[in-house]
C-alpha cells in the first residue's frame, strides 16, 4: 500500500499553501506625539472628534486631546481670543475673523476640511414613513408659511402619503451655528425667493423653537409630535429618527447618505486654500444637496506637535474610516490627500 506517501504529499501541499497565503493586514500606524491638544466649536462634528480622540489616545498614551462641542460661533470666538489649539467650524471664517485669526497666529491661519456629512431634516410625524420635500417646500415650512402637515405644498411632494392635519413645529438652532449657516445657504441657493431670510450662523426666520446644540435639536424633535428640525445626519441616525428625502419637483428625491453626500462634494469647487464651495442647483443627479463640510482652523506656524499629529491621523485613511463609522461621509480621496499634505506642512 502507498497510503503513507500519499498522506505525506498531502501534508506537504497544505504546508506549502499555508506558506504562500497572504499575511493578515497589519493595523495602520498612528504617528504619535506627546503633550496636550485642545479645541472647541462645531457640535455637528463632535461624534467624529470623539471617535478620533478615542483611537488616537489608545495608540498614543502620552497624549491628551480634548474637544468641546460648544457650537461653531463659540469655538471661533474662543480660538480668536487665544483659547485652544484649534477651532471646529462648519463655516469658513469671514474676512474680519480671518484677519483676527492671523493676528492671533502671528501669521496665516489654515482651514482644514476634515469632516463632511449630510444635513438631515429629522421629523416626528406618526404614520409618515417616507417624507419627500422640495427646496421651495422646505423654505416655506421653516419660514412659517406652511404650518400644517397636510398643506397642499407638502401633499404635492408626497402624492401617496397619508399626511395628518396636525401643526408643523419647526426646531432650529438657538446658538450661532455652522449647521444653520450651511442650511440657510442651501435654502438661499436652491429655493431662491421662497427663502427671504438670508444666510448666516444665526437663525433669522420667525417662529419655531430654538435649541442650543445639535444634540438638543434632535432631543426636541424626538419628544415633539409634528416637529421637524435640521441636524448633521449622524445625530438623526443615533437617535433613530426618520429623515426627509430631498429633491427637485418631479424628482429624483434622495435620502441623506455618505455616498450621496460624497457626490455633492465631488461636484463642488475646491479653492487653493481648501474651502469647499458647494453647488445647490440640483444638476448632479442622486447627489444629496444639503451637505455640511466642517473645518478645523489652526495656525500655520506655532501649532503644537500633538495637534499636528492628531490632525494628520484625522486626515489619514484610518481617521476618515473612523469618521465614516461614526456616521459621516469620508472625504473624497483626492481632497483627503490635499488636506493631509496641508496638515503635514504645519509647523
Amino acid at each position: 500500500m502507498r497510503v503513507l506517501p500519499v498522506v505525506l504529499a498531502f501534508v506537504a501541499l497544505v504546508a506549502l499553501a499555508g506558506c504562500s497565503a497572504a499575511p493578515e493586514p497589519r493595523p495602520k500606524p498612528i504617528s504619535c506625539a506627546a503633550g496636550t491638544a485642545a479645541g472647541q466649536g462645531s457640535s455637528a462634528q463632535t461624534n467624529a472628534l470623539q471617535a478620533w480622540i478615542k483611537a488616537y489616545q489608545i495608540a498614543c498614551p502620552d497624549a491628551t486631546v480634548e474637544y468641546a462641542g460648544t457650537g461653531s460661533g463659540a469655538g471661533v470666538r474662543a480660538f480668536l481670543g487665544g483659547t485652544g489649539d484649534f477651532a471646529g467650524t462648519d463655516a469658513v471664517l469671514g474676512a474680519d475673523d480671518l484677519r483676527r485669526a492671523e493676528q492671533r497666529c502671528g501669521g496665516p491661519a489654515v482651514h482644514l476640511p476634515l469632516v463632511a456629512g449630510p444635513i438631515a431634516l429629522a421629523y416626528n410625524v406618526a404614520g409618515v414613513d417616507e417624507l419627500r420635500l422640495t427646496p421651495a417646500t422646505i423654505a416655506q415650512i421653516f419660514s412659517g408659511k406652511v404650518t400644517v402637515w397636510n398643506d397642499p405644498a407638502i401633499a404635492a411632494d408626497n402624492p401617496v402619503a397619508a399626511l395628518p392635519a396636525i401643526p408643523i413645529r419647526t426646531i432650529h438652532r438657538a446658538d450661532s451655528s455652522g449647521t444653520t449657516d450651511n442650511f440657510t445657504r442651501y435654502l438661499a441657493g436652491a429655493a431662491g425667493p421662497q427663502w427671504p431670510h438670508g444666510i448666516g450662523g444665526d437663525w433669522r426666520a420667525p417662529g419655531g423653537t430654538g435649541e442650543k446644540g445639535s444634540h438638543r435639536v434632535v432631543a426636541a424633535v424626538a419628544r415633539t409630535v409634528g416637529s421637524i428640525g435640521y441636524v448633521e445626519s449622524s445625530y438623526a441616525t443615533v437617535n433613530d429618527l426618520p429623515v426627509a428625502h430631498i429633491g427637485a419637483a418631479g424628482g429624483p428625491f434622495t435620502a441623506p447618505s455618505d455616498y450621496a453626500a460624497g457626490l455633492a462634494i465631488e461636484g463642488a469647487t475646491i479653492t487653493d486654500d481648501l474651502r469647499i464651495e458647494l453647488r445647490y442647483d440640483g444638476t448632479a443627479d442622486y447627489a444629496y444637496p444639503m451637505v455640511l463640510v466642517s473645518y478645523e482652523v489652526v495656525c500655520r506656524t506655532g501649532t503644537p506637535a500633538v495637534t499636528r499629529s492628531f490632525l494628520a491621523y484625522a486626515a489619514g485613511e484610518a481617521g476618515q474610516e473612523a469618521a465614516q463609522a461614526a456616521g459621516y461621509a469620508a472625504l473624497p480621496e483626492a481632497l483627503r490627500i490635499r488636506v493631509r499634505q496641508a496638515v503635514l506642512a504645519l509647523t
